[in-house]
């Protein structure tokens, strides 16, 4: 395995490409690829791998929210994931859709999770296998997880504003031209009807893709810790609240924060400005300053 990732808090949280080919076929392992481009897995895919698709499998398509225990164990099941199955993560994207997908997981309790450093693009650049043949597991009974854990790892608007209120750390993981509020979508991205640009008053700017290197790979621990932790100044016991647009590059950065650089208290705000550009009377600075 990459000695890269014995640094980090949480080394098993991440594994290479090298480590993954070997061990395609082992007992308990299930691999799934997460996409934004929801039609990529059929053109290719990494043999073995099943599809879970963020929008169709793990939203609620009526009411904005995630699955319900009861859905999230049926997912489960008809992959062929047991309570007790490693699930490795990877999509396009440097992994965003692949880590909003893990962190889901994680709302549910499987903490058997795991990301390919790198994603999809990296295993493709490598010259690494790939196959258009659709994998069949027996279904399995995933058990009804008793609860999701939404207090634990997840922000709604009304705790974000607390938050915010109390003078809380914030992240604001999305490109510089969302946090100043000269755009309102991620660039050559289309508007997705958010009425107001800007960001969350307090709210500090570092976009998700500072923690990563040019091929998709989490950036080193000394690396990653100068950003948070020196630069950012994030304490190891602050209790922090990440946002983006829709959650999936927050997703990112929580996992990075949460499983890299071990902090306790981390919360993925999924609503994020989506919901809070929207909202009649939020607070919104805009600017480089964070107001």
């Amino acid at each position: 395995m990459n000695s890269k990732f014995d640094q980090y808090a949480h080394p098993d949280a991440l594994v290479d490409g090298a480590w993954l080919q070997a061990h395609l076929t082992e007992p308990g392992i299930r691999i799934v690829e997460s996409n934004e481009d929801v039609l990529l897995y059929d053109t290719s895919h990494i043999p073995g791998a099943v599809h879970i698709d963020w929008r169709g499998d793990l939203q609620d398509n009526t009411v904005r929210d995630y699955i319900d225990a009861g859905h999230f164990a049926a997912v489960c099941s008809k992959n062929g994931i047991g309570p007790e199955t490693t699930v490795i993560f990877y999509g396009d994207k440097s992994n965003w859709w692949a880590a909003y997908a893990l962190w889901v997981f994680r709302l549910f309790g499987h903490t058997r999770v795991k990301l390919l450093d790198g994603g999809r693009g990296k295993w493709h650049d490598e010259g690494r296998p790939m196959t258009r043949d659709k994998p069949s597991y027996p279904a399995t009974k995933y058990p009804v997880p008793a609860k999701r854990l939404d207090a634990e790892i997840r922000a709604f608007y009304e705790e974000t504003l607390a938050h915010m209120q109390a003078h809380q750390p914030l992240v604001d993981v999305r490109s510089p031209g969302e946090y100043r509020g000269e755009i309102t979508h991620m660039p050559e991205y289309p508007q997705e009807g958010v009425l107001r640009g800007g960001h969350i008053p307090g709210a500090k700017s570092v976009p998700w893709k500072t923690a990563a290197n040019d091929d998709g790979t989490f950036k080193t621990q000394p690396e990653l810790k100068k950003i948070y932790t020196e630069n950012l100044g994030l304490k190891p016991d602050a209790d922090i609240i990440a946002y983006c647009r829709i959650g999936e590059r927050s997703s990112h950065t929580w996992f990075v924060l949460s499983y890299l650089l071990g902090y306790s208290h981390v919360r993925n705000y999924d609503g994020s400005w989506t919901e809070w550009g929207n909202r009649v009377r939020a607070p919104i600075a805009k600017g480089a300053n964070a107001g």
